[in-house]
């Protein structure tokens, strides 16, 4: 079982491409533009995407790879593509990108019948199996209703964050995992700790408050750095002093659950 980078900024600059995860073939998690990079036969293959929370960083491959897949994928007569979310990240997606007025509703297109998207509503606590593969929702703390996710593996557990300030709740949940990847946002430096706290989202002194929740000794994969920030973010992280392992995760980069 393998998780591939393919995005992991939180905005967009030459090389800097936004959340995406492919789990194995066929399961996105989060879709940022960094789904752009995969080939046509690629985006096909997906069948499942699991989104943290309505942002657009987040959000913007969803509505985009339907358009691209939905003829090769009625031509192969596969179904729709299923997009697990809160029901609140539903509710916005209809609202606000797939309207008709941003984007063609693809919940009904190419019909109503068969179409290429169908929503899947989750809650914090569910796992969804797909296969052997089994991912949890897991609590995250946003100025939007959102989520991480949890993906079991054979080594251990591969955790999302997803974009969240400070939550207990999630520490609580990861003392009865065994983790072998935690991929937690540091959006901020901390000379923008206020502004970190007011849209919830971490800075290198808040990550060190939440890595003293987390047992053992961990590799902590960094995402969601804002380009040209990651220089003072991970200088911050550098002083920390914990025993987790921390590097800034990479697109391109593979992590293995075994």
């Amino acid at each position: 079982m393998t998780i591939r980078v393919l995005g992991c900024s939180g905005a967009i600059a030459a090389g800097c491409k936004t959340t995406a995860f492919l789990l194995d073939t066929n399961v996105l998690i989060d879709a940022g533009s960094g789904v752009g990079d995969l080939a046509l036969d690629e985006m096909v293959a997906i069948d499942h995407i699991f989104i943290t929370h309505s942002h657009l960083d987040h959000v913007l491959a969803v509505p985009l790879l339907a358009d691209s897949v939905m003829r090769r994928r009625a031509q192969q007569g596969r179904g729709p593509v299923l997009v697990y979310a809160l029901p609140q990240t539903i509710e916005a997606l209809r609202a606000h990108v797939l309207n008709g007025v941003i984007w063609p509703d693809f919940t009904r297109l190419p019909s109503m019948e068969k179409p290429v998207l169908q929503f899947v509503a989750v809650a914090v606590g569910e796992v969804v199996e797909i296969g052997a593969r089994r991912v949890e929702v897991l609590s995250a703390n946003h100025t939007v209703p959102a989520v991480g996710y949890a993906v079991e593996g054979k080594a251990g557990w591969w955790v999302y964050t997803g974009d969240t300030g400070p939550n207990p709740a999630l520490w609580a949940r990861l003392r009865d995992m065994t983790v072998a990847h935690l991929v937690i946002e540091t959006a901020f430096s901390d000379e923008e700790r206020l502004l970190a706290r007011i849209s919830r989202h971490l800075c290198p002194t808040a990550l060190g408050h939440e890595l003293a929740y987390l047992g053992g000794v961990v590799d902590v994969h960094i995402t969601h750095i804002k380009p040209g920030e990651q220089e003072a973010v991970m200088a911050g992280i550098a002083t920390l002093g914990t025993a987790h392992r921390i590097d800034a995760l990479e697109a391109g980069q593979a992590l293995s659950l075994g």
